[in-house]
């Protein structure tokens, strides 16, 4: 039994330990920021009036604002427009700016930080496919 524990521990040291490398190893561009904005449509409104008040607010001349790369841009049935964008840092304050002006009274605004994950879900994945094969292999 102890030793049946023991060979957990250190398997799980093993797992622990190479999940903060996976981490550790990726590094985010600190010349840019990726940012998620999900803008929801105000359903007390119709598609017209949704669309008047983007005229109004000059929604499609003042969003994205200058210097903002798209990164992505999907309509979510049912929920909204979900955003990723790619900016400097130092133009955070402009794009919340533009999200004020021309988003608010259309939309409901969520904002969130973000980063891409999609490589190091697939190492994760593969390193840990690979983990299992070996201790299957281990135990026969």
């Amino acid at each position: 039994m102890l030793r049946a524990s023991f060979i957990l521990g250190f398997i799980l040291s093993l797992t622990l330990g190479h999940s903060a490398t996976w981490a550790e190893e990726y590094a985010i561009d600190s010349d840019h920021i990726l940012i998620t904005v999900v803008l929801k449509h105000q359903q007390d409104k119709n598609l017209t009036e949704l669309q008047e008040k983007m005229d109004s607010n000059r929604f499609w001349q003042s969003f994205p604002p200058e210097g903002v790369k798209i990164e992505s841009w999907y309509v979510a049935m049912g929920l909204g427009q979900v955003i990723t964008v790619s900016i400097p840092p130092s133009d955070l304050r402009k794009l919340n700016l533009a999200i004020e002006k021309a988003a608010w009274g259309i939309f409901n605004t969520e904002i969130y930080p973000t980063y891409e994950f999609k490589n190091i879900a697939a190492g994760i994945k593969q390193e840990k496919i690979k983990q299992e094969h070996a201790a299957s292999s281990d135990g026969q």
